[in-house]
C-alpha cells in the first residue's frame, strides 16, 4: 500500500525546555487509512501534527506521497488541518468558511461554489451556506471545520483533537460518522488524541507517545490487548495491572503461578483483562467483595481483593454488596506479561 505521510527521526526541541519535544519520532500513515496519535497531555502528539503541518521548526524528514516538504510553507503542503476550537471565522458565514481553503488554491467562481455545496453535502449540512457561525450547534461547527479542511481535497488531513470540546455522546456520534466518511472518501488521516476511547474507535492504526517518543504502534486491537508496558497498559485504561516478580520463568502471585517464557529473572508486570475472570461459585480463587457492583453499561463490574490485589471483575449480579466473599475463576493463560520499570 502506497505511503501517503512517512515521518522519519522528527525532532522539535524548544528554547525553553531541558528536553526534546520530540526525539526521533518515525511514524507512517498509509493512502486512505486513519493512523491515531495517542499520549497524556505533553507527550508530543500535538507537536508532531504541527511539525507536518510545517508551524513549528524541526528536524528530520517528512514526506507527503513521497514529495519531501523541507522548505515548504505550510499553505503549500497539500494538508488539511482542523484544531480542536475549530478556528472558524466568526464574521464570514458557513460558505464562506468552507471557501476559505479553496480561495487560498486560486479556486473561486461556480467551481468553487460548487465545492463547498458538494462538501456540506458529505457532512450532512446541505443547504447551511448562508447560515451564521454563532447559530450553530457545536456539532454542526465540527462539521463546518471539517467540511473547510476537505473542500481543498488535501493528500492528508490533520486532525488536533478534533473532539474533544464536544460531549461524550456527540463525540461518539461524530467519531464514528468521520471514520466512515473518511473510509467512504479514501481519505488519509492522521489525527491526534489523548481520549484512548476516541482512538480505538476512529483509527485503524495507534501510535502511542511517551515524552517526545513512540512506545508502541499498531492496530487497535493489538495495542490494547498487549500493551508496550505497564504504563501503557494503565494510560489505555487497563484497571487489573501489577508488579511482579519473575524467577525461573514463572511468577508466584495471588492468582496462582503464572508462566513468563523468554523473561528474564526480576521485575515485570501483568495485565488480568477484565474477560479473563469470571465470578464463578465453583472457582479455586477465593477474594472479598470490597466495593458492591456499579453499572457500566453493559453490565456490572465489582472490586474485589484477592490477596494484596485489588481486582476489578465483570458480573451480571447487582447483588454483590462490600464485605461479602466472592469465588472467582481466573483464565492465566490470558494474563498478559510486559515489562514494568522500576
Amino acid at each position: 500500500m502506497p505511503i501517503a505521510l512517512c515521518v522519519e527521526d522528527l525532532r522539535v526541541r524548544y528554547p525553553d525546555r531541558d528536553h526534546p519535544a520530540l526525539d526521533g519520532v518515525d511514524l507512517e500513515v498509509p493512502a486512505g487509512t486513519t493512523v491515531a496519535l495517542l499520549g497524556a497531555s505533553g507527550s508530543g502528539k500535538s507537536t508532531v501534527l504541527r511539525a507536518v503541518a510545517g508551524l513549528v521548526a524541526c528536524e528530520g524528514r517528512i514526506t507527503v506521497g513521497g514529495r519531501d516538504l523541507a522548505g515548504v510553507p505550510p499553505e503549500r503542503r497539500g494538508l488539511g488541518l482542523m484544531f480542536q476550537d475549530f478556528a472558524l471565522f466568526p464574521h464570514l458565514d458557513v460558505g464562506a468558511n468552507v471557501a476559505f481553503g479553496l480561495r487560498m488554491a486560486g479556486r473561486r467562481g461556480d467551481p468553487a461554489r460548487a465545492r463547498v455545496a458538494e462538501t456540506l453535502a458529505m457532512v450532512d449540512l446541505r443547504g447551511f451556506e448562508r447560515r451564521r457561525i454563532a447559530s450553530l450547534s457545536g456539532g454542526e461547527q465540527q462539521r463546518v471545520a471539517l467540511a473547510r479542511a476537505l473542500a481543498p481535497e488535501p493528500a492528508v488531513l490533520l486532525l488536533d483533537e478534533p473532539l474533544g470540546s464536544l460531549d461524550r455522546a456527540l463525540r461518539d456520534d461524530l467519531a464514528r460518522d468521520l471514520r466512515r466518511l473518511c473510509n467512504e472518501l479514501g481519505q488519509s488521516v492522521l489525527t491526534v488524541t489523548h481520549d484512548q476511547h476516541e482512538a480505538l474507535t476512529m483509527a485503524g492504526a495507534v501510535v502511542l507517545l511517551r515524552r517526545g517518543q513512540v512506545v508502541q504502534a499498531g492496530n487497535p486491537g493489538e495495542v490494547w490487548r498487549r500493551p508496550a508496558d505497564a504504563e501503557v497498559a494503565r494510560f489505555l485504561g487497563h484497571r487489573n495491572v501489577y508488579d511482579i516478580d519473575v524467577r525461573d520463568g514463572r511468577a508466584a502471585t495471588p492468582l496462582g503461578t503464572i508462566a513468563v517464557p523468554g523473561h528474564r529473572d526480576g521485575p515485570a508486570a501483568v495485565v488480568v483483562p477484565l474477560d479473563a475472570v469470571e465470578v464463578d461459585a465453583t472457582g479455586d480463587l477465593e477474594g472479598r467483595v470490597t466495593e458492591a457492583a456499579r453499572f457500566v453499561g453493559t453490565g456490572f463490574v465489582v472490586e474485589t481483593a484477592v490477596g494484596p490485589w485489588a481486582l476489578e471483575v465483570r458480573t451480571t449480579s447487582a447483588d454483590l454488596s462490600s464485605g461479602s466473599p466472592i469465588r472467582l475463576r481466573v483464565d492465566l493463560a490470558r494474563v498478559v506479561t510486559m515489562p514494568s520499570p522500576r
